[in-house]
C-alpha cells in the first residue's frame, strides 16, 4: 500500500539527456561508454571475490527519458538474474507517468512477478528524515542477504549524497537506483544508476545510502 512517506518521485534534469550506456568492465550494454576514473567502481563481478565482498553482473541500460528511473532501475536489477524485460511494459505495470513512479510499493510486485516468486521481495520503509543506526544496520543486512542470493536491491532515494570517489549525486525530486554489490561486509555498496551513463556505477557508504533513502524505501529479499 502507498504511504505519505514513500511518495512520488520526479527526476531532476540529470536524467533528461540519456538514452543508453554501459558500465565499464564485465557489465554489458548496448554500447561501451569511455573508461575513466569515475567508472573505476563500475567493474562488476558475478561471484564472491573474498569474504565480505560480492558484486553481480549487470547488463546496464540508461533510462530513455527523465521519468523512467523506476522501470529502468528495476530492469537493471532484474538483469543480474539474466532477465531482459522491456521498460515500457514495466512502466505500464508500475503506473509510471511523467510524474514518475509513485513509490517502492509499485516496484516490489513487478520484481516478484519477474523473479517468479510472489514473496521474493518485500518493501522496507525508512520513515524518518535521517536513518538511525538500527535502520542503517537493517539496510546493510538486507543488501548483503539479497545480493548473496544473486539478486539486486532497488531503492527510492531523494536528495544529495557523495560517493567514495568524492563525486556528488543529486536528485532533489527523487530517483530510483539499483544496489548491485557490496564490499567490507556491506559497509560500502555498489550502485547502478540509470540517470547518466557517464556515472553508470559508483560506490557509496551504506550510511550515506540509508540517509539517501530516508523518508522513502527500498525493495530487498523477503
Amino acid at each position: 500500500m502507498r504511504t505519505d512517506l514513500i511518495r512520488k518521485t520526479v527526476l531532476t534534469a540529470a536524467g533528461l539527456a540519456f538514452t543508453g550506456g554501459a558500465i565499464a568492465g564485465p557489465v554489458t550494454a548496448a554500447y561501451a561508454a569511455p573508461t575513466h576514473e569515475g567508472t573505476r567502481a563500475a567493474s562488476v563481478q558475478g561471484d564472491r571475490k573474498s569474504h565480505g565482498e560480492r558484486e553481480l553482473n549487470v547488463r546496464y541500460e540508461a533510462q530513455p527519458n527523465f521519468y523512467y528511473c523506476g522501470p529502468a532501475a528495476t530492469r537493471n536489477a532484474l538483469s543480474v538474474q539474466g532477465k531482459d524485460i522491456d521498460v515500457d511494459a514495466m512502466a505500464k505495470e508500475m503506473g509510471t507517468t511523467e510524474d514518475g513512479t509513485n513509490s517502492i510499493n509499485d516496484i516490489t510486485p513487478v520484481l516478484n512477478k519477474e523473479t517468479g516468486k510472489k514473496d521474493a521481495y518485500r518493501s522496507v520503509e525508512i520513515r524518518d528524515n535521517k536513518a538511525d543506526r538500527k535502520q542503517t544496520d537493517k539496510l546493510r543486512t538486507d543488501i548483503v542477504r539479497t545480493i548473496d542470493d544473486g539478486r539486486a536491491v532497488v531503492a527510492n532515494i531523494a536528495g544529495t549524497t557523495t560517493d567514495t570517489d568524492g563525486t556528488t549525486h543529486s536528485f532533489e525530486g527523487g530517483h530510483y537506483i539499483s544496489v548491485v554489490g557490496y564490499t567490507n561486509g556491506g559497509k560500502t555498496v555498489t550502485i547502478a544508476d540509470s540517470a547518466n551513463p557517464d556515472q553508470a556505477s559508483y560506490r557509496i557508504s551504506v550510511d550515506n545510502l540509508a540517509d539517501w533513502i530516508a523518508t522513502r524505501g527500498y525493495s530487498a529479499a523477503a
